[in-house]
Parts: structure tokens; C-alpha cells; sequence
């Protein structure tokens, strides 16, 4: 029996708590700085690999997502991902050395990238063209609330019980949400899986081949490598530019900043859906973001907290019309959509992985004051190559609206689960 329309809203809402849950995940270690490093007798440099792992393993198998999506669909490939990455999660808990956690880390990468693009690529494909960016807005600031809660409860649950549990209540965590998905979840009536791997590579090479994609991707590199590290790197920052802080006071900045992108992922879903061109919205708040970032070590008490906000603001932004333009972009169209995220946030994220590894060997190396205006420089440096993507906007775009050659962005049709 089919889901009616009405459907949609709550298959959106059970892809939100997987996407809070699976956010909690990313940054909870972010927290535990001050309590790891002295527990594995390892510094800043250290710490910025177990991070940087992280982001490889999310990297590398981003693209072996998309084809998992393609073969086996969306529902199923984001189920499995939430169950690979919570097993690593909460087996961390247990790592008896940095090298260990290290390793373990960059396997619920694995499963972090196994499930953003299937799951995004569902919460596209409910809702037609015109109205799917402010969902897509709204299914990113869970990414947003899970960060917030994942920073400020880590430190929490570290300081009163130890990290070893900051890490895996995440872990139970998603696989309880697994769980949930499995039971919960309504299934797409999707287009037929691909099998043949001849058939698989000739659907995906116009997507490999997407030169507008490619630039879309390397523009916001500097970006994301630069919120990344303001949301991980700030509590070790503190410790060392502001000793008088509490670990919770340090914590609470960087989940302010979180916070505020739930409210900046709708506004720009809005945004893009509306704007003359989309390029524009990124290169703006892409650069004031990057400015204020270099200038994080010269702000005081009383300034760093407003300056956070915005950051927020301006990530949850950008990020919902970066996740919003491909769904325009005519190569990518269809079931390709999907693979398309994938190729998107890999580059993405090995770049990302390489900024955060970066920054804790320049702030080793040189302080923290040279290693924000790094990341700052970099984060405006880039942008330029995001004017490669060319107009994009929803009113005047260069192709069509998908059609039924193109069921992966048609509205879905849901079945109960079972």
C-alpha cells in the first residue's frame, strides 16, 4: 500500500534524527582534546591526525557510496552506513592508544560517508523542484544540532566520566538509530538497481567528467576545511589563549556557532531557490566567514561570541545552496544526483581532512595565531573558482526539469517499511 504525500514530512523528520545523531558522531571528539592528550601522552599535531583520519575514511569512501546507492538504493545504503559507523564509534571507546583510535576513527569515516549522500539523496527526491531547498536546508541543520549537542555533551560526559564514554554513548546512539531507520523508514519505489558495472560506469561518467561540479567543489574547499577546524580546534585553542576558561565555557563557543547554522540552512535553502544566481550567495558569505576566522585569535570575551553566530549563520547557509545546486546542475540529474553528492563531498572532505591535519602542525609549529589566519587565508583563497560553475539559479537554469528518464529526483513514491 502506498504512503500518501503527507508521508514525506515524516520520512524527512526520521532522516533528521539520523542526520543529528550521525552529526554528534563527527564532533564529539572534538571536545575531548584537553583529556586526550594527556591520557595518550600526545600533542596538537597528534590530535589533528585522529581528526584528519577521520575525514579520510569519509573521504575515500564517499565515491564507493554513490555506487552502493546506485546498486543497492538509498535506503538501504544509509541504513547500513549508520550501523558500519556506530560499531567503529563505539569501539573506539576502547582504543588503548592514539594509533588505535586513530584507526578506529577513520572507519566510522567510512560509515559517515556511506550514509550523507544516500540519505540527502532521499530527502531530495520527496519533494519536486521549487520546494526542496528549504528541506534540504532543513535536513542539513541536523547536521547543525548534532554537531552543537555533540561538542557540549561530549565535554560533559567526558569531564564527569571519562572520554572512553563521551565516545560511546555516540556509538549506541547510532546504532539505536539504526534501528529505528530500519523499522521506521518508509522504502522509495526507486529506479531498478543497477547491476552490470559496464552499465554502472557509463551512468556515472558525465558526472566525473562534470567540469562545473568539479569547481563547485574545489571554490568551497578553503570553507569547509576552515568551519571544520573552528568547530574542533576552538576548545584546544582556548585552553592555550584563554587558560581561565572552564572546559565548558571553551566548549560553549564553538556550540554556539553550530547552534546558529539551523537557522542559516533554511534561510539559505531559501535562498538558492529564490536568488538570481547561487554563486554569488557562496562567494559573499564564503568571504566574510574566511575573514572572520583569520581574525579569531584577536577577539576577546566579548567579541568571539557574536563573531560565532555569524559563523554559524554563514555555514549553515552556504552549505544548504552547496547541497542545493547539483539538484540543478543537468549532468547530474536522475539517479546521478546521488553519485554527484558523492564526487561533491569527497573532494571536499580529502581537501578538509588535509586543512585540519594542516592546522595542528602550523599552530605546533608556529601558535595558534598563525594557524587561524591559515585557515582564513585559504577559506577566501579559493573562492574564485566557484565563478567556474556558471549561472545557476532555480528560475533560469540550463536544463530542463528532470523527467521520468530522471526517477532519482522525481517525487518518491513511499510504501510502508516492512
Amino acid at each position: 500500500m502506498r504512503e500518501p504525500a503527507s508521508g514525506r514530512l515524516p520520512a524527512v523528520g526520521i532522516l533528521f534524527l539520523a542526520r543529528t545523531v550521525y552529526a554528534f558522531n563527527w564532533y564529539n571528539i572534538g571536545a575531548l582534546a584537553t583529556l586526550l592528550e594527556p591520557a595518550f601522552g600526545i600533542g596538537t599535531a597528534e590530535f589533528g591526525i585522529v581528526l584528519g583520519m577521520f575525514l579520510l575514511g569519509a573521504g575515500i569512501f564517499q565515491v564507493p557510496a554513490g555506487f552502493a546507492a546506485i546498486r543497492w538504493g538509498n535506503r538501504t545504503t544509509s541504513i547500513v552506513a549508520l550501523v558500519v559507523m556506530g560499531g567503529f564509534t563505539l569501539a573506539s571507546a576502547f582504543s588503548p592508544n592514539w594509533i588505535v583510535l586513530a584507526g578506529l576513527r577513520f572507519g566510522a569515516g567510512a560509515g559517515a560517508a556511506l550514509f550523507f549522500a544516500p540519505a540527502l539523496g532521499l530527502v531530495a527526491s520527496y519533494f519536486p523542484e521549487g520546494t526542496r531547498g528549504p528541506i534540504i536546508g532543513l535536513y542539513n541543520s541536523g547536521f547543525s544540532l548534532g554537531s552543537g549537542i555533540g561538542i557540549i555533551v561530549g565535554a560533559i560526559v567526558g569531564e564527569r566520566f571519562g572520554w572512553p564514554w563521551a565516545l560511546a554513548v555516540g556509538g549506541i546512539a547510532l546504532l539505536a538509530t539504526a534501528g529505528f531507520a530500519a523499522a521506521s523508514l518508509p522504502r522509495v519505489r526507486e529506479s531498478l538497481p543497477i547491476r552490470a558495472t559496464k552499465e554502472l560506469w557509463r551512468s556515472v561518467v558525465p558526472v566525473l567528467r562534470s567540469r562545473r561540479l568539479w569547481a563547485l567543489a574545489l571554490g568551497t574547499t578553503g570553507t569547509w576545511g576552515a568551519f571544520y577546524v573552528a568547530a574542533q580546534y576552538f576548545v584546544a585553542f582556548a585552553k592555550v589563549a584563554h587558560p581561565s576558561w572552564s572546559l565548558a565555557l571553551a566548549a560553549a563557543v564553538p556550540t554556539t556557532m553550530i547552534f546558529a547554522e539551523i537557522f542559516g540552512g533554511p534561510v539559505g535553502g531559501w535562498l538558492g531557490e529564490r536568488h538570481v544566481d547561487m554563486r554569488r550567495i557562496l562567494i559573499y558569505w564564503g568571504l566574510a566567514s574566511g575573514i572572520l576566522i583569520a581574525l579569531v585569535p584577536w577577539l576577546g570575551f566579548a567579541e568571539v561570541w557574536p563573531a560565532f553566530v555569524f559563523l554559524g549563520f554563514a555555514d549553515g547557509v552556504i552549505f544548504a545552496v552547496l547541497y542545493l545546486i547539483p539538484s540543478y546542475l543537468p549532468e547530474l540529474q536522475g539517479g546521478r544526483f546521488v553519485f554527484g553528492l558523492a564526487v561533491l563531498n569527497s573532494i571536499q572532505i580529502f581537501a578538509g581532512s588535509g586543512i585540519a591535519i594542516a592546522f595542528g602542525f602550523v599552530a605546533a609549529a608556529f601558535g595558534y595565531d598563525a594557524a587561524w589566519v591559515f585557515a582564513g587565508v585559504l577559506a577566501v583563497f579559493v573562492l574564485p573558482v566557484v565563478i567556474l560553475v556558471g549561472g545557476v539559479s532555480a528560475a533560469g537554469r540550463a536544463a530542463p526539469a528532470a523527467s521520468a528518464s530522471a526517477p532519482g529526483l522525481k517525487q518518491a513514491e513511499l510504501v510502508r517499511p516492512g
